[in-house]
């Protein structure tokens, strides 16, 4: 087992990475201090995962509530779900809430945890490789607005986070590449190293080889780990996480959450980033070549079929990371540097985003 450590003063908390993770009932019950426990995962994970978590809980007062799956399940109804759960259980603020599964199930658990009884105990257990590379570490919980992402929640960081590596191998491909999105965005933002070592051992990723994998994730929650240690609740420099995604968050929306996964819609927002970074003359042409293959090349889309630019912008606008009206992008200086900056003239970006789109 490798663990990380998030440094945020008293606040601070490990992840734990490694295979047979879950199976380590002493772990799990070291890291689920309380006594009553609120499991939340989802319909596709719970027949898989739920009975091994539990076994490290057994002499608790534990209750499940099984959410169904996927993005569009992401709302204030799936939080209702569990807040109505502890509240019939009669759950007390000492108790805590498992997040069992991928980042919609960590995203929708984070804000009840925050929101009961003003905050109660939360643990992560990501069951995917978004979610063990990104969504599970750093504290941002969340539901989706129907017109626009994430625009419901809180920050509120977990007391740990159990990364079990085992669970990849019953992730369908489609969702293994959609995490590796986000390996890649921790290369280009801000290591180059990183970038490189993907270009070629891309193939091993691909192929679940397990310490390829265990290495990505450590790298990725080691660069998040910084970034968040430094700037928590993203007044600075945390913004950089969200490269590719203020792209990716309107075609989201624009697909109702349905039509692209979170990693290959930033996959593709990724892209159009690099578009307006070599637009602007930060990036060269042979870096954003770079990026555009190795996105192809982890089996993710680069293009967008039958959506208009227009309409990327108009939900672009409701992004986060708009200040004083003003939409802020994460661009690239070169691959392994990234930086926030007013977004280019709207010609510019419209073109940016035009050469992804497909009719």
């Amino acid at each position: 087992m490798i663990s990380v450590a998030v440094q945020l003063d008293s606040r601070s908390y490990p992840i734990h990475i490694g295979a047979g993770l879950l199976a380590d009932s002493a772990l799990v019950a070291r890291t689920v201090a309380a006594r009553q426990v609120l499991v939340v995962t989802n319909d596709v994970v719970a027949p898989l995962y739920l009975e091994a978590l539990c076994a490290g809980l057994a002499d608790r007062e534990v209750a499940v509530c099984v959410l169904p799956d996927g993005e569009q399940h992401k709302t204030l109804v799936s939080f209702e779900r569990i807040v109505d759960c502890l509240v019939e259980h009669e759950f007390h603020r000492d108790c805590c809430v498992v997040a069992l599964g991928g980042g919609v199930v960590g995203d929708v658990a984070g804000f009840a945890a925050a929101s009961y009884q003003r905050g109660v105990g939360l643990v992560q257990v990501p069951t995917t490789l978004l979610a063990q590379v990104d969504s599970s570490v750093g504290g941002k919980t969340a539901v989706n607005h129907s017109l626009a992402k994430n625009m419901i929640g809180a920050f509120y960081q977990p007391q740990a986070v159990i990364a079990d590596t085992a669970t990849l191998a019953t992730l369908p491909p489609r969702e293994l590449a959609a995490g590796l999105a986000e390996v890649v965005k921790y290369g280009l933002i801000a290591d180059a190293d990183l970038f490189a070592w993907l270009e070629e051992h891309i193939g091993s990723l691909l192929g679940r080889e397990p310490r390829a994998l265990e290495l990505a994730i450590k790298r990725s929650c080691e660069i998040k780990a910084a970034i968040v240690a430094e700037d928590e609740r993203e007044h600075g420099n945390r913004a950089l996480l969200n490269f590719g995604h203020t792209f990716g968050h309107a075609l989201e929306v624009l697909g109702r959450y349905e039509r692209w996964l979170h990693g290959e819609a930033v996959a593709i927002g990724m892209v159009m980033a690099a578009n307006a970074s070599a637009a602007l003359g930060r990036l060269d042409g042979g870096q954003r070549a770079r990026i555009e293959m190795l996105v192809c090349n982890a089996g993710l889309p680069v293009r967008a079929r039958g959506v208009a630019p227009d309409d990327m912008l108009e939900h672009m606008r409701m992004d986060k990371k708009v200040a004083k009206s003003q939409l802020r992008l994460v661009l690239l200086e070169r691959i392994g540097a990234g930086y926030l900056a007013p977004a280019p003239e709207p010609a510019l970006l419209r073109r940016a985003i035009a050469d992804q789109l497909e009719a």
